[in-house]
């Protein structure tokens, strides 16, 4: 499969774009699956019904893109266990609908699990030499958690405290234990475009005005600001006028005293939490194809608020804005005679530190 080489200059004043085969190869599409998407963390839906000991639940991480078959379970020592979900004998899938069990069983031989993935038996056999082994277990991932939000990787490449902890000394204060999934709110959207092109227009505060001005024309976008950690970033939606609530931030917060609507957060690769003073909104992008994505919206409430029905409508016709220029963007960068742009030192730094983190995974 053919390798993608290309840099990005630390120094954004002399930086250029990916090179436009990123956003278009089809081929450098099925490179990122390995290199990027199998080495970070990856949003795990429903994890919060698996309540009971027995409870298990099949899902794909990443559908679409990995595809990977894996398995939630609640053990009885009441553990929540993430597993392969594929038989270590023959590679048939263990558990293929939601269900309440004792113990795991591959329909196809016979073979036996505990709800940790331990082995436990498997009929005929007898002389099998170093049988069985822990390669007869099955492989268990790493689950880690904020609030409701769960999340796994199959070979995580950034500790998820790291990944994750500009998140929780920002919003920490939010109590994030207490917000609750709001399926009603929540929805899917569908693009013809390439997942690392619906990031880039999530991190550029350059289109605001020129996409949004009237859907987001209460942000002070003078004001309007990015900052970069290590695995992501942050901007900063401050609303003056009062148009839209503002957090109630305590005195020791760091943006004590500024009049903030919201926090947007990123983190590499493909996940967004936008923090509202109504809610938490969840953006998890999935890569379908070179061309196609999909991107879910998964609202989270801890109240009922007046405002949060407007939000929603607000919501929805960003979304639509934000499809229609990234599909176009989509056709521009598929062109024979564009490939690489350069950036706005002032509104394209969280562009410009995804695009720094894509080359480095794109090359490991």
């Amino acid at each position: 499969m053919r390798k993608k080489t290309y840099t990005i200059d630390a120094d954004i004043s002399k930086a250029h774009t990916p090179p436009s085969s990123v956003y278009s190869d089809p081929l450098n599409f099925e490179h990122q699956k390995e290199t990027i998407f199998a080495k970070t963390w990856q949003f795990v839906p429903d994890a919060t019904t698996i309540k009971a000991p027995g409870h298990v639940l099949p899902f794909r991480l990443l559908d679409g893109c990995l595809s990977e078959p894996l398995l939630l379970t609640r053990d009885d020592d009441d553990e929540l266990c993430c597993l392969s979900n594929i038989c270590t004998h023959r590679g048939a899938l263990i558990v293929e609908g939601e269900s309440h069990l004792r113990t795991l069983r591959c329909r196809y031989h016979g073979r036996k699990f505990h709800l940790d993935g331990k082995f436990i038996s498997m009929p005929e056999f007898d002389g099998v030499c170093d049988f069985p082994d822990t390669c007869d277990n099955l492989p268990s991932l790493p689950l880690e958690n904020i609030g409701p939000l769960f999340f796994t990787s199959l070979d995580p490449a950034i500790p998820f405290d790291e990944w994750m902890s500009p998140i929780l000394e920002r919003v920490g204060w939010l109590q994030l234990e207490k917000y609750r999934f709001d399926p009603l709110s929540s929805q899917n959207y569908t693009l013809d475009a390439n997942w690392a092109l619906y990031c880039d227009n999530y991190l550029d505060e350059l289109h605001i005005p020129y996409v949004h001005p009237v859907s987001l024309g209460g942000l002070d976008y003078e004001n309007y600001k990015t900052e970069c950690f290590p695995w992501g970033n942050v901007q900063f939606g401050s609303s003056p006028t009062k148009e839209y609530p503002v957090f109630d931030l305590p005195s020791d917060h760091p943006d004590f005293g500024q009049p903030l609507s919201a926090f947007y957060f990123w983190l590499f690769p493909n996940l967004m939490l936008n923090f509202y003073p109504t809610h938490m909104q969840v953006n998890v992008v999935r890569p379908l194809s070179h061309n196609r994505t999909n991107i879910s919206f998964l609202n989270y409430t801890k109240e009922d608020t007046e405002y949060f029905p407007e939000h929603m409508a607000t919501s929805h016709r960003v979304e639509m804005e934000d499809e229609e220029v990234v599909i176009s963007v989509q056709s521009g960068v598929s062109s024979r005679l564009y490939d690489r742009g350069k950036y706005s030192p002032r509104r394209e730094t969280g562009t410009h530190h995804f695009h720094r983190l894509l080359s480095h995974f794109e090359q490991l």
